[in-house]
């Protein structure tokens, strides 16, 4: 039962402090942040995945699921921006 507080309390810890670092970053920082950060996505989507391999009752396995799939929305997001920052610096084809 600790365990499930002091876990609950990291969460909390970890949102409020990631909250409070984005909240500081300048817009125009933000989409070449997210595209260096992608490695990071990566990490917590390999994280998820181990805790859903762990998972032993139901309700352990559907939120390890659910873990799994935003993990892997938020890697391709980071990804799919990226792809669509870097469009933005080519030149188009009829100029030079």
């Amino acid at each position: 039962m600790i365990e499930g507080f002091v876990a609950l309390y990291i969460f909390m810890l970890a949102a409020f402090t990631g909250y409070e670092v984005i909240a500081k970053v300048p817009v125009i920082l933000h989409t070449p942040l997210m595209s260096g950060s992608n490695f990071v996505h990566g990490i917590v989507l390999v994280g998820t995945m181990v805790a859903l391999g762990h998972a032993q009752t139901p309700t352990e396995q559907v939120i390890g699921f659910i873990a799994v799939v935003l993990g892997a929305g938020n890697a391709v997001g980071g990804y799919v921006v990226t792809e669509r920052m870097l469009e933005m610096f080519k030149s188009s084809k009829g100029g030079r």
